[in-house]
């Protein structure tokens, strides 16, 4: 049986490409159909007030993922095996949110695809849905799988950054008044920056690339620098493309254009760039979808696997689950709203649930992390930023319930 990934020694420049591709990976998980929708509700319902929301929600989503990459980096252990050892049967509850979370989500993942292919090309939806999923089963069925994805969601990433660059200058944003507001917002809204939190580092997102590091070989106490400046990065990488697409949507909005299609985005950067801004929309949404299938599909699979199993047995299983919510996405033609709730919903609990478990290592397990000392500030904060996640998750609940009584 070959040895998986973690077991392999690592040249330097092939150690640097991991981990830069574990930032991207969960940088660009978060960047989603979903992220591109909230963003742009979100600035067209409050204008340049939501710079304020923007940067509270980064420097919360930093305060999670500095402890979560931390704790798993450290100890080596993915989260559902530090789950179980602390609880044990606890990691499997985890594991099922996550599973049934992420495939829910990638059957959204995949229609965002086909939506991005439409507007790219024109193509047909489904066609384009199917294309994608096609796309990224063909990465994990690579010979060198582990490299090809890192370097896939790097190329997107980058792409994605540098046209939501070019449409947020051209659409002459007043950048004076966002950074205004970020300071001295007008307007402070709370749902919307706990919202912004849930969407940044909910669900799998939260462990998207602390596995792939680990996976890929880097672990252990002497690599605590790299893990904690790769996690900061991974948060501001997704900041800067929050940041450029409200620029992009207030620029429009600002010069008194109202949006009123079904898809604001798109519409906001028509007016932005012409038909260069649709076309360039139709390519940040389908890379963003599909490094989102990537991000769930591989975050999902580690949650039900071990570290002991190999990379091929991993792989062909990452392929059926993306075949799977792609079948699901050709029958239905996008997600069902009421499984999207409850998706939702266990993406809800994911957060604080997980969140207890590595913070609990972090303050208790020592012995889990080969006797490292964990710095007390850094702990503070992450259980500051629980007591929100635990809000988030009742939050949740709640609109479970309403679901449930409807």
């Amino acid at each position: 049986m070959a040895l998986p990934e973690s077991k392999t020694e690592m040249s330097p420049k092939a150690r640097r490409t991991a981990l830069l591709g574990a930032m991207f990976l969960m940088a660009t998980s978060a960047i989603g159909p979903g992220f591109i929708t909230q963003t742009t509700e979100f600035t067209v319902k409050i204008g340049a007030a939501f710079a304020f929301a923007i940067v509270v929600s980064i420097l919360v989503d930093i305060a999670v993922q500095l402890n979560v990459w931390r704790v798993i980096g450290v100890s080596g252990m993915r989260a559902q095996e530090l789950g179980n050892k602390v609880l044990p049967g606890i990691g499997w509850v985890l594991a099922a949110l996550v599973f049934i979370g992420g495939m829910v989500f990638n059957i959204g993942n995949i229609a965002g695809t086909g939506l991005g292919v439409n507007a790219m090309l024109g193509v047909d939806a489904k066609i384009g849905g199917a294309i994608s999923a096609v796309i990224a089963i063909l990465i994990f069925l690579s010979k060198k799988a582990g490299m090809a994805l890192d370097r896939i969601v790097v190329l997107l990433g980058a792409i994605m950054i540098l046209l939501m660059l070019y449409v947020a200058i051209v659409a002459a944003p007043p950048v004076g008044e966002a950074l205004k507001n970020v300071v001295l917002p007008e307007k402070i809204d709370f749902l919307i920056i706990t919202t912004l939190i849930g969407g940044t580092v909910g669900g799998y997102i939260t462990y998207a690339g602390a596995h792939r590091m680990i996976d890929s070989g880097t672990s252990g106490i002497e690599h605590v620098k790299s893990i904690s400046n790769i996690s900061i990065l991974a948060i501001i990488v997704t900041g800067i493309m929050r940041v450029l697409l409200f620029l992009a949507i207030l620029g429009v909005v600002a010069g008194g254009v109202v949006l009123a299609s079904d898809n604001k985005a798109a519409e906001a950067f028509g007016h932005a760039a012409g038909d260069i801004g649709i076309r360039a929309f139709g390519i940040i949404l389908w890379a963003a979808a599909l490094t989102s299938v990537i991000g769930a599909a591989y975050t999902s699979v580690s949650f039900i696997t071990k570290r002991t199993t190999s990379e091929r047995t991993r792989n062909i299983i990452t392929v059926a689950f993306i075949a799977v919510c792609g079948v699901i996405y050709l029958f239905l033609g996008k997600a069902p709203a009421t499984l999207l709730i409850f998706a939702g919903a266990f993406n809800g609990l994911i957060l604080p649930v997980g969140f207890a478990v590595l913070l609990w290592v972090a303050w208790r397990r020592r012995d889990l992390m080969g006797g490292y000392k964990y710095p007390k500030f850094l702990l503070l904060v992450g259980v500051l930023a629980w007591l929100l996640s635990v809000f988030l998750g009742w939050n949740s609940l709640t609109g479970l319930a309403a679901l449930w009584q409807g």
